[in-house]
Parts: structure tokens; C-alpha cells; sequence
């Protein structure tokens, strides 16, 4: 049996008493939402923070605010709050669809926006328990020197498997990190550096507060998720899509996101270029979908062949788009797998 290290346990109440213990207890404090992924990581040993902060009974966290103009999205909403709610339907329906395919049900009870958001990467090597990678020898990623799965790097490759960043990339949110020297807004495209380790650009000190999000009025948007089971399972290869259509149909904006393929979700603004002033017929998809697809470029660090991965990326691109052309799509959204595209 995997057992938690020992930690401190701290609840507070306030944001302003969160950012002060984040400041004065430093780098060996990290805050608990969910815990859904802080905790099995602990019991691994990949980390091992001295002090956990609850952010579960901080006012405010958890709420919602609508408006004509703009949305505020707390962090601290479960997965399956975005997931049920109707009005994160229309223009927002990737984010929905996004936090639905998120492991179990139980697990969405209790995994949170921001906790998913700021979720560790992944990498076959790296998520083993600690005996087994002393076996082998550690990682890169944690307490060793070389990158099994790419020994001549000297990044860490480990892979970004966040299901509701694609989907709030391509809806173009911006998130807001509050720290006791002060906050900031971040667009959420640049919160990620493309590095297995550093791959998040939230200083320690910084709790991400909430999601921000511009009027979607005329968007329609999609995700769609590669797993090998139907269920519980990280994506291997996840796409996010965005458009907001005239009255004719023509795309007018847009933006598709790549997740799954790097350490980071992947912005595909070449595709996402080629869409606007552009129908979505059969040939637009298709010149789309392939150009998405150049930028995906996955390694052999998480489920199923690699070059596999890279090739069906067009072919979710495809789906994503048929479907915000307003396709009646039959396949089981999030239960595609290898079989399907044989």
C-alpha cells in the first residue's frame, strides 16, 4: 500500500490568508483542491510538499458569474459542476464536453477547474511508484539526470494531459493569479511552457483564483478525446475547436487546439488562419485538419504507437470541425481507440 508522506495541514478562509501562508511558508507549501492529482502523486514521492493549503473553504472560489459581456469561472468548481450546468452549453460546449470525459464520475466529484488546469504531466517513466523508478534508475523529471524517453534531451518531454485547458484555449480564456504582492491576468495559451517540468508558469506563491471568459455570443465549439478505454482514462490525443460563423456560414474566427501531443496544448494558428473567410465544406475541413495535424509531433512516453497518434490527429481535427458545422455525429465522443480508425 502507497501511504501519504507526513505534511501540515492548513485551511484557510479568506484569498488574503491563503496568498500570506503561500508567501511566508514559500515553495514547500502547495494548495489542495480536489486532490484528485497532488495526492497520488505524494504517495509516489514525485512530490512531497511539507505543508498542503486547502483552498476547498475559501469565499468565492467555487462561484460562477454571468454577464452579457463576459463570464468569471472560480477555480474551485468541480468538474462536474461545468460538466451538468446547461449554461456552460452553446458557445462553451467544449469546456462542458471537456470536463464530462475527465476520469470517473467520482473523481469529477471532486477534481476541481483550476486543479485540472494546473495538472502535472504525465510520462510512462515518470508516474511509476517510487521503487520501481529507483529500479531503473530516476528521471529527469524527478531525482534523476537523463530523459528515458529521449536520453540525448536535456528537456524533460513529459506530456500535458489537461482535458479543460485545450478547450478553454480555444475559447480564448484568460485565467487570474492573485498572490500577496499582488495579481495578474494571464491569457491561458501562455501559461504553459512547452518543458515537462517548469511547464506552468504559476509561481509558487500564486493561486490561480479564476477562469476569465469574453462573450462567446455566436461561437460554437467542440473537444474531442483519444483513450484507450472509455472512461477514467488521460488523454493520449485530445483537440479543442472554436468558431464563430456568419449568418451565411462562413467562419469569421477561430482557433483549434492541439492537446496530449507536447508538454503543452499546441495552438494551431495556421489552420485556424486558413478557416476564416472560409465555409466548413468537406475540402476547408480537410486542408484544416491537415495543417493542425503538422504541429503535433508526440513521443513514445504515453499509451499507443506514436507516429499512430500523430497520424489520427487530422482525423480528430475533422471530427471537431464536422461537428461545428452541425454534422450529427454518431461516434461515442471520448471512446474512440485504435480499433475505430482500423
Amino acid at each position: 500500500m502507497m501511504r501519504l508522506p507526513l505534511f501540515e495541514f492548513r485551511a484557510p478562509r479568506t484569498l488574503d490568508e491563503a496568498a500570506r501562508i503561500l508567501d511566508g511558508q514559500g515553495p514547500n507549501t502547495m494548495p489542495l483542491a480536489g486532490g484528485t492529482d497532488l495526492l497520488p502523486n505524494m504517495k509516489r514521492r514525485q512530490q512531497v510538499p511539507r505543508t498542503l493549503m486547502s483552498l476547498r473553504y475559501v469565499e468565492g472560489l467555487n462561484q460562477v458569474q454571468w454577464s452579457d459581456s463576459a463570464s468569471r469561472l472560480g477555480a474551485c468548481l468541480t468538474l462536474t459542476d461545468v460538466a451538468e450546468d446547461p449554461r456552460f452549453r452553446n458557445g462553451m460546449t467544449a469546456l462542458s464536453q471537456a470536463a464530462a470525459l475527465v476520469a470517473t464520475p467520482h473523481i469529477r466529484n471532486m477534481a476541481t477547474l483550476g486543479g485540472n488546469l494546473c495538472l502535472d504531466t504525465r510520462c510512462n517513466y515518470y508516474d511509476q511508484n517510487y521503487e520501481w523508478r529507483k529500479a531503473i534508475d530516476f528521471c529527469l523529471k524527478k531525482d534523476g539526470t537523463i530523459c528515458w524517453v529521449a536520453p540525448g534531451s536535456r528537456k524533460c518531454v513529459a506530456v500535458s494531459s489537461t482535458d479543460t485547458a485545450p478547450a478553454l484555449i480555444a475559447l480564448g480564456a484568460r485565467v487570474r493569479l492573485v498572490s500577496r504582492s499582488g495579481e495578474r491576468e494571464v491569457t491561458l495559451s501562455e501559461l504553459y511552457n512547452n518543458d515537462g517540468i517548469n511547464y506552468i508558469r504559476r509561481r509558487p506563491d500564486e493561486i490561480l483564483v479564476e477562469v476569465l471568459l469574453d462573450s462567446l455570443h455566436g461561437w460554437k465549439s467542440s473537444y474531442w478525446k483519444l483513450r484507450r478505454r472509455g472512461s477514467f482514462d488521460f488523454p493520449v490525443l485530445s483537440v479543442a475547436a472554436a468558431a464563430r460563423l456568419s449568418r451565411q456560414a462562413v467562419v469569421e474566427d477561430a482557433r483549434i487546439v492541439v492537446g496530449s501531443a507536447a508538454s503543452r496544448p499546441l495552438v494551431a494558428d495556421g489552420a485556424s488562419k486558413f478557416l476564416l473567410g472560409r465555409s466548413l465544406n468537406s475540402e476547408t475541413i480537410a486542408e484544416a485538419a491537415g495543417l493542425a495535424a503538422r504541429i503535433a509531433k508526440p513521443l513514445d512516453n504515453t499509451d499507443f504507437d506514436m507516429t499512430w497518434r500523430k497520424r489520427v490527429t487530422a482525423e480528430f481535427v475533422t471530427y471537431a470541425l464536422r461537428e461545428l458545422r452541425g454534422d450529427d455525429m454518431h461516434v461515442e465522443r471520448g471512446s474512440l481507440t485504435r480499433h475505430s480508425f482500423e
